[in-house]
């Protein structure tokens, strides 16, 4: 009896420590986990600022610019549709680690590129590792902390679009003899984080059926159907935007400001992306449709702004009308996260994620690439002209389905 007493004692005095262990356990895990997502996307951005160098070295077109930004983005969706949910079955870390080794090779083949050829390459298997670990780092990351992990989901994407891009046009003008020691320093950066993959504790068990999940289909479950569809209009126009920045933000910085500077022409797509960030932090307590709803409309004002600045070649009103418009892109897609995952379960999350982020790949790439194609016949201006007009209905269109569609969501992420 005795010792019976003594082991329930001893154990009401493990308790505690033990559940403590997993919260720091978690922790220690998200903040991995979103250190991860972040270099992904600040790689993801990093050859933006070099695409003029690219151009005036390899003589290439904007038209051509795009084509290999589109090449990317189109790889990234191939992964997002074949392998989006596999680490739903043979678990979050073998993913990630497959991910970060071809994002590795991507960097040593971008530190090499010769010609567009070459960068297309590094481009398509940077987009297929991007892929596959975006789907399985969101996941991991719900799988860690429901409550903050939508929050993560939403915010990484943005600060690593910003660190790209302003990293690499400080890297340029700082040390212009090394153009590509950016992709020295990420290669190192992910070097680093596949070992410390080994210490990260496994999240998500494996379980059969790894093979058919990989028939390339979108995996939006049946709770989160709804949601999806009122606002992935949203997510196409915040997106696209976000693709055009990064494709052809600095020819538009150029023809308004006439600057040739590479910090400028980081500066203006880290505006867009950075702004968004504390915007996000700012919303992330409040009514998930109202939040979407409030990012559509700061969306739509700042990208007018942008298309009057392009018109009237003004810089103030550029990076004005950039910062307004990225302060509603951050709360129009988390409050868009927070609609669509509210309601899905932990063995759907891959494939949901996989289902978001074939829309946001496909918005980035497709109007991008077919707005890049126009430039040569049309003009730069008279394409932003319509490419911000097309952003700003789709901003607007889903104001009614979302409105009753929030009435029926959690205010806060629980």
């Amino acid at each position: 009896m005795l010792e019976e007493l003594h082991a329930t004692s001893e154990a009401k005095v493990r308790r505690p420590s033990t559940r403590a262990d997993d919260v720091v356990t978690r922790r220690m895990s998200a903040v991995f986990l979103s250190s991860v997502l972040i270099t992904f996307l600040i790689a993801s951005s990093a050859p933006t600022p070099l695409y003029r160098v690219y151009q005036e070295s390899w003589h290439l077109s904007s038209g051509t610019v795009t084509v290999v930004y589109g090449v990317y983005c189109l790889s990234v969706l191939v992964a997002l549709l074949t392998v989006g949910s596999l680490s739903d079955h043979v678990g979050r870390r073998p993913v990630i680690g497959a991910a970060l080794v071809l994002e590795a090779l991507s960097m040593l083949l971008f530190l090499q590129a010769g010609g567009v050829t070459s960068l297309i390459l590094a481009r398509t298997l940077q987009g297929l590792a991007t892929g596959a670990a975006t789907s399985a780092l969101g996941a991991a990351l719900l799988d860690v902390t429901k409550r903050w992990g939508p929050l993560f989901v939403s915010i990484a994407p943005l600060i690593g679009m910003a660190l790209g891009t302003l990293g690499t046009s400080l890297l340029m003008d700082l040390i212009p003899t090394h153009l590509g020691s950016v992709y020295t320093l990420l290669f190192g950066a992910m070097a680093l984080q596949t070992l410390g993959l080994a210490f990260l504790p496994e999240s998500r068990s494996p379980k059969p059926g790894a093979w058919p999940s990989v028939l390339p289909r979108i995996r939006a479950p049946e709770s989160s159907r709804r949601a999806l569809l009122v606002t992935a209009p949203v997510f196409v126009a915040v997106w696209a935007l976000g693709g055009f920045y990064l494709s052809l933000g600095p020819d538009l910085v150029q023809g308004i400001t006439g600057s040739g500077s590479a910090t400028a022409d980081g500066l203006i797509v880290s505006l867009l992306t950075a702004s968004a960030v504390p915007a996000v932090l700012l919303t992330r307590g409040a009514d998930a449709g109202r939040t979407a709803l409030g990012g559509s409309l700061l969306l739509t004002s700042g990208v007018a702004v942008t298309l009057l600045a392009a018109h009237q070649d003004s810089r103030t009103a550029l990076y004005v009308g950039t910062a307004v418009a990225g302060a509603g892109f951050g709360p129009a897609f988390q409050g868009g996260v927070r609609l669509v995952t509210a309601n899905v379960l932990a063995t759907e999350r891959a494939g949901l994620m996989a289902a978001i982020y074939a829309i946001t790949y496909t918005s980035m790439c497709v109007p991008v690439l077919v707005t890049g194609l126009l430039v040569g016949e049309y003009g730069l201006l008279h394409c932003t002209l319509f490419f911000g007009l097309f952003v700003m209905a789709l901003s607007l269109a889903p104001f009614a389905g979302m409105g009753k569609l929030s009435a029926r969501t959690p205010s806060k992420v629980s």
